[in-house]
């Protein structure tokens, strides 16, 4: 069974950093791209972060770019996402997903196959 469990998430000041990772179980992902998407309350679940099967290729929406940086550990079937310089409207949950993603398809949600629980940030100001 597949598995994504996401963490480090939590209560930070504005300003302030955070990074999430994702370990994915059940299966080896090394050929597939994986993705950070956020939801806010009220709001549709939206792209933020997305990494390519061998690292080489990364994809940002343009309010992170310069703040969070994604990376990957093929080795520990890990993903992760550092964010500096945290803002009150990067408060949401955070979700990592896996697929084989593209430099066209990595914003689409549909693309991706597996996906894990969330795990909430929250931005004070």
């Amino acid at each position: 069974q597949v598995q994504l469990v996401e963490s480090g998430g939590g209560l930070v000041q504005a300003g302030g950093s955070l990074r999430l990772s994702c370990a994915a179980s059940g299966r080896t992902f090394s050929s597939y791209g994986m993705g950070w998407f956020r939801q806010a309350p009220g709001k549709e679940r939206r792209f933020v972060a997305a990494i390519s099967w061998s690292g080489g290729s990364t994809y940002y929406t343009d309010s992170v770019k310069g703040r969070f940086t994604i990376s990957r550990d093929n080795a520990k079937n890990t993903v992760y996402l550092q964010m500096n310089t945290l803002k009150p409207e990067d408060t949401a949950v955070y979700y990592c997903a896996v697929g084989r993603l593209n430099a066209y398809n990595y914003r689409a949600p549909g693309i991706y196959d597996y996906w894990g629980q969330g795990t909430q940030v929250t931005v004070s100001s």
